[in-house]
């Protein structure tokens, strides 16, 4: 006869049961509890909480849980609390045992409220500063460029920033964001930006994530989030300010597309004595229509004017909203162009050609020069599975493209944990960070635990090869 198999009464207490032996020494929890130091989490949240009342949940369990969220991809907290006492390996990366109560979900959300951006934002630079230890960063060369992030909003949450309110809060919450400037909001997500024409199924509230890639093994060194208004180039500078604090070392190559390759950019990277190899504007989008080029005009410095191939001259405009801009405009006198035979050649306008010249020319025109070169080209082609093949990890394996909550910051804490999450199983999956004490080789993480302790002890000995082997692939775990 054949029935279902009874179950016979479950044991009511476990001897001898040790969740660190049932996690394998090559685990990826293993090894981030190895790395990483949590302990200032602590000290740094210790003014968030009072001295009475109930006693709260450690920090630190709090910091590992929504570092689990995003490094195993769960879908929600709920869900990420509910398989917890499924998960050995969780509950022993958590310091948990079998008999732990589970904390409840809301104790992640007020905990994110309480701390703010900065603490997870430390936890980034300190990862970071692991990979410099363990000679993953190699500093010199930086890649730049910033994707699109959905908000936690619909399409239908967006309307016209003029129409008035139906909660007060989300005003209060507009006059952080320059509402001015906007033509649609979200009732929703105010903060985040409408990126789009209204009407369109691309038409929504979103953020945009910018990101720093180091060249040597694509370690990210700096983060940050805006508003999906926000373009590429304006961030330029401030990437390379984070990359130079957290790794220690001076940027001399910055590698971006074309997006990036503005006169500011040219401008800046020129004067930090920086290689710009940035994709030229000019190139990906050519001058349309008709029009001498900047280079048929002759510059006469004398009289700050240019003359142009038929022999007249252009005056230099004293608008401030050019300077501002970073151009000076030069504009040929009134009923000059109308009766030159060259006209139809030169320009459409019925008053007459006008320059737009870049302000410090000769500087651009170097960092154009810099950009347009061999080496320039390369390093844009190596680029492309370089950081375009970290924002694709980030959304295949820890849940980019979407954001988890709503606001500024509560964006930008998620985007430094997945910072966080791939520098973490880049360090993990590399063998350049063993060291050796006294002889013996301490916690080979390699994959290949044989062969990495054979480089690490070979480095030791001779120190001749730091970089032995790198490699120049894009992430892999």
């Amino acid at each position: 006869m054949i029935g279902p198999k009874r179950r016979g009464q479950e044991r009511l207490f476990h001897y001898g049961v040790r969740l660190g032996e049932r996690v394998p020494q090559d685990h990826l929890l293993r090894r981030i509890d190895e790395l990483v130091d949590f302990e200032f989490v602590r000290t740094r949240v210790a003014g968030c909480y009072g001295k009475n009342g109930h006693l709260s949940e450690d920090p630190i369990v709090i910091m590992k849980l929504m570092l689990l969220l995003f490094l195993e991809s769960v879908k929600s907290e709920r869900e990420l609390l509910r398989t917890l006492p499924m998960r050995l390996d969780w509950l022993w990366f958590l310091g948990m045992g079998l008999e732990s109560e589970i904390p409840n979900h809301s104790v992640l959300s007020k905990a994110r409220q309480r701390w703010g951006p900065a603490v997870f934002a430390e936890l980034f630079v300190r990862v970071v500063q692991l990979c410099v230890e363990a000679e993953l960063v190699g500093g010199e060369k930086i890649h730049l460029d910033g994707s699109l992030v959905d908000a936690d909003a619909s399409v239908d949450s967006v309307q016209r920033a003029g129409l008035k309110r139906v909660y007060q809060e989300t005003e209060e919450k507009l006059t952080r964001v320059e509402p001015e400037k906007r033509k649609w909001v979200s009732r929703t997500d105010p903060e985040a930006s409408v990126v789009g024409r209204r009407g369109k199924q691309s038409s929504r509230a979103r953020y945009k994530h910018h990101r720093a890639v180091d060249d040597a093994q694509g370690v990210i060194t700096a983060v940050r989030t805006t508003p999906g208004e926000v373009s590429e180039p304006h961030e330029v500078e401030t990437l390379i300010d984070q990359h130079e604090s957290h790794s220690g070392q001076k940027v001399e190559t910055v590698v971006g597309d074309y997006q990036y390759g503005t006169n500011d950019n040219y401008r800046l990277c020129v004067e930090r004595k920086i290689r710009c190899h940035l994709g030229d504007v000019k190139t990906k989008h050519p001058q349309k229509g008709p029009g001498f080029p900047l280079e048929a005009f002759q510059y006469e410095e004398e009289g700050d004017a240019y003359r142009c191939p038929a022999g007249e001259v252009l005056v230099r405009s004293k608008r401030k909203k050019d300077l501002e801009e970073g151009f000076a405009r030069y504009r040929m006198r009134n009923g000059v162009c109308p009766g030159c035979e060259w006209k139809s050649g030169c320009t459409r306008s019925k008053r007459g050609r006008e320059l737009r010249v870049p302000l410090e020319l000769e500087k651009v025109e170097q960092g154009r020069r810099e950009s347009l070169s061999g080496a320039g080209y390369q390093d844009r082609r190596r680029r492309k599975h370089l950081i375009e093949g970290s924002f694709g990890d980030a959304a295949r394996n820890h849940h980019f493209k979407r954001a988890r909550w709503r606001g500024l910051e509560k964006q930008s804490i998620q985007d430094h944990l997945i910072a966080v999450c791939q520098n973490l199983r880049l360090l993990c999956s590399r063998g350049w960070y063993l060291k050796v004490q006294d002889g013996v080789a301490a916690a080979p993480l390699g994959r290949n635990e044989t062969h990495s302790l054979f480089f690490a002890l070979f480095r030791a000995v001779f120190g001749l090869f730091p970089r032995l082997g790198r490699a120049h692939s894009p992430l892999t775990a």
